[in-house]
């Protein structure tokens, strides 16, 4: 009998491991659970605001990438989880499986007063849509940038969009021949933001900020947003547009089930993606908890890695094969400012990074054009 393998989530885990299990077990009935047959390509949202991205660019329906690998969409919220694993509840009926792979992604943590009043900028293509329009209204005023991370997880959290945000956001600026008329500020409660990066990293993209005349407020944790300010600990920004990410957290859904889950709400993952004793269920992505080392990032390149490991590793698992293949930590992003790119890679001990480079903004748009053709 071929396996039943669902895949909850259409986000990059999420797809990867659908074409991986395709590719790896041609037979199998693969099923994808998502509200939307939609990959949406969230780190190209930071050029929506010079308007070299739309909507259209970045939102691409699955369809045809469905039909082609023969895989059923299930159009639904997930809901629940039977003890086993073996039923998944969603508001538009169960779904049963032989084998599951979890990619729902994470969420934001919207604890902060007053957080309503922040873009989160990877909220969705929405939010950047937000940033680009508020930002074409303003006539002059501060705008601030920031982010937190999530306090029983420190690895939950995912800096590298706002330092584009505020690099790209300065460029444009320039361009349009109104700098002047903007205070931009960066702020973090941490006094070396983006430590995951490497020290290098750090202090290229603090002499950046330096080079570019953005001032910046470090060691000081937010404490509130307001309509127009952010009140840290200490200090008071006026802004007339506040971009801040909060720290990551677990999908509000696993509550209602028995899965087992990291001290900051993620499912448990070990280095072979397997979910701790719960049988033929991996994970992949944003959305789990996995050992590794302190930079280990939540990104995409992350979330692919570990989700052709899921794939692999549960088809060996239906095949009653040993388990041993461990995903790979690595660390490779470029930091765009919208007209060059500051690349930045982490893996094992080694770390490097770029100054920024022409080349790697072109380098940035060539591997988003690539990586959403297989998907069109």
């Amino acid at each position: 009998m071929n396996p039943r393998i669902t895949v909850v989530g259409a986000g990059f885990a999420g797809l990867t491991a659908l074409r991986t299990l395709r590719r790896h077990a041609p037979e199998a009935e693969l099923t994808l659970v998502a509200p939307r047959a939609e990959l949406h390509y969230l780190p190209g949202s930071i050029w929506l605001p010079a308007g070299t991205r739309r909507r259209e660019d970045l939102v691409v329906p699955l369809d045809r990438f469905l039909a082609r690998q023969r895989i059923h969409f299930h159009q639904a919220q997930a809901t629940g989880l039977s003890e086993d694993a073996r039923v998944l509840h969603t508001d538009a009926g169960d779904v049963r499986n032989d084998g599951l792979i979890l990619a729902t992604g994470a969420r934001f943590l919207r604890k902060l007063p007053g957080i309503e009043h922040a873009i989160i900028p990877c909220d969705g293509i929405a939010a950047g849509e937000a940033i680009r329009d508020r930002l074409a209204a303003l006539q002059g005023g501060t705008l601030c940038f920031g982010f937190g991370a999530n306090p029983n997880e420190p690895v939950a959290m995912r800096g590298g969009p706002v330092f584009e945000f505020l690099f790209g956001i300065d460029t444009l600026l320039r361009r349009q021949r109104r700098r002047e008329r903007f205070r931009l500020v960066f702020f973090s409660p941490s006094d070396k933001p983006g430590q995951r990066l490497g020290e290098k990293a750090v202090g290229m993209i603090l002499g950046e900020m330096r080079k570019r005349g953005i001032d910046t407020v470090l060691g000081e944790k937010p404490v509130r947003f307001e309509a127009d300010a952010v009140q840290l600990e200490r200090t008071r920004l006026d802004s007339a547009m506040t971009v801040f990410m909060p720290g990551l957290t677990g999908q509000a859904w696993l509550d209602a089930t028995t899965l087992p889950r990291s001290p900051g709400g993620f499912v448990q993952g070990d280095a072979q993606c397997r979910v701790p004793g719960v049988a033929c269920t991996f994970v992949a992505g944003d959305g789990g908890s996995f050992p590794g080392p302190d930079w280990l990032p939540k990104q995409a390149h992350q979330a692919d890695l570990q989700a052709g490991v899921a794939a692999r590793n549960l088809l060996r698992t239906l095949r009653g094969e040993p388990v041993e293949e461990a995903f790979t930590a690595e660390l490779v992003c470029i930091v765009d400012t919208l007209d060059r790119g500051l690349l930045v890679s982490r893996k094992g001990d080694s770390a490097r990074a770029l100054p920024p480079l022409r080349l790697m903004h072109w380098a940035k748009a060539a591997f988003e054009k690539r990586y959403l053709r297989q998907y069109r």
